[in-house]
């Protein structure tokens, strides 16, 4: 395998469209030897999606990025329509950033008339976003599992802001024996806590000023555990009551879970996953709390 870095025989990046095009490809990659990266994403590209092409292009020799607004994963009631799509300027990015190929494809390429199969998810997406957006992760693990079989990469790489998605994906992943690893990628934030997202263009800018109620009530949990709190019901509480204090803000759901199963954490570690409206726009956040032995700096 040639060292990672931007492949030599690509004399710009190239853009694919039809899925089968993007699957000849990758045959021939791998059949030269090299390691594909895959970045799955929806577009309105932002520094969170950067940092996973940063790593794929330091550690793959292809670096393979998906832009596809997946409406399988949207509900009835959902921002399909209104999504942002930025394309020439995410085109822009990937080039920026050294990316070796861009798919986009059209939805009546990847969900073609009569498409009727779709992954079956389990308990891991029954909480969460999950009780919240139904059928939102069997659309997530549908396009991922049709993502892999097209790119054929050696490794994807996902963001842990969506946290239940990367352990969705992984179960799957685990569940059909694919031969692909998963990387996860730390959350991304703005100067002030904020965790990027492509929603966060939705917010005006007296929600965006609210928006900082999420980050900083998750640090009140981490700061509360650091000082001796361990009732995952306690510290689920007290982010709860510390969001529900701004005016702007309605909690979807606050809950402590275990990291691993995402049930009813009992003890550390525990993930604090929140999901709160500000305005109407929905965004989600969480934290890891661990034993302080163990906890990351």
């Amino acid at each position: 395998m040639t060292a990672p870095g931007r492949d030599p025989a690509a004399a710009e990046m190239r853009v694919v469209e039809e899925p089968r095009e993007l699957q000849r490809l990758a045959v021939s990659v791998r059949m030269s030897g090299r390691s594909i990266g895959l970045v799955p994403t929806m577009g309105a590209l932002h520094e969170g999606h950067l940092s996973l092409i940063r790593r794929a292009r330091s550690t793959d020799d292809f670096v393979i990025v998906s832009i596809f607004v997946n409406p399988a994963q949207f509900g009835p009631n959902e921002d399909l329509d209104r999504y942002p799509r930025t394309l020439e300027r995410d085109l822009e990015a990937c080039r920026s950033c050294g990316v070796d190929a861009v798919f986009v494809p059209t939805a009546s390429a990847l969900y073609p008339e009569g498409f009727q199969t779709y992954v079956e998810v389990g308990p891991l997406a029954a909480r969460l976003c999950g009780a919240s957006r139904p059928g939102h992760f069997r659309g997530v693990a549908t396009i991922c599992l049709k993502l892999f079989n097209l790119s054929q990469p050696a490794r994807a790489y996902f963001g842990l802001k969506d946290y239940q998605q990367y352990r969705v994906v992984e179960r799957m992943v685990r569940d059909f024996d694919l031969p692909l690893e998963l990387v996860p990628m730390p959350i991304v934030r703005e100067p002030d806590g904020l965790a990027m997202s492509s929603r966060n263009s939705y917010l005006s800018p007296a929600e965006r000023s609210a928006a900082t109620v999420i980050f900083r009530s998750l640090e009140e949990a981490r700061r509360s555990c650091r000082e001796g709190e361990r009732d995952p019901r306690q510290l689920a509480a007290l982010v709860r009551g510390a969001i529900e204090k701004e005016p702007l803000a309605r909690v979807d759901y606050v809950e402590a879970v275990d990291p691993l199963t995402l049930e009813p954490a009992v003890g550390l570690p525990v993930l604090i996953a929140a999901a709160v409206f500000i305005g109407g726009t929905r965004l989600i956040d969480n934290v890891l709390l661990e034993e302080p032995e163990t906890a990351a700096p």
